[in-house]
């Protein structure tokens, strides 16, 4: 499926508003003279305040992506991908592990397309 390189500074947020953070693993290929995300590169979120019924604090830490580029590669990683601005194609997970819903996001470069 095609869809917008991403890169490290796209708008990304957790399901329940936390910040989430692209951290590069490749500093060399850029899109508006940001690096690519390739799926090397972690998400990580901070600031979520999700918690479940009763007293246990379950934020989100990290995000999973799930949609990597077949096509093309970055240092030998393949790309992450967006089909367009919105909810994302990955999960957001707790520090246990715990699947908490897809992430959002707002904004990414408009230009570079891949599949």
């Amino acid at each position: 499926m095609p869809g917008l390189l991403l890169h490290v500074n796209a708008a990304c947020q957790c399901t329940h508003a936390g910040p989430a953070t692209i951290v590069p693993a490749q500093p060399r290929v850029l899109v508006s003279g940001q690096p690519v995300a390739t799926m090397a590169s972690q998400i990580l979120v901070a600031g979520c305040v999700f918690t479940v019924p009763g007293p246990k604090p379950q934020p989100c830490v990290m995000v999973k992506w799930l949609l990597p580029s077949v096509r093309v590669l970055v240092t030998g990683q393949p790309a992450m991908l967006i089909p367009a601005p919105g909810t994302g194609p990955g999960l957001c997970l707790s520090a246990e592990q715990i699947p908490q819903g897809p992430p959002i996001v707002s904004a990414v470069q408009p230009r570079v397309i891949a599949t």
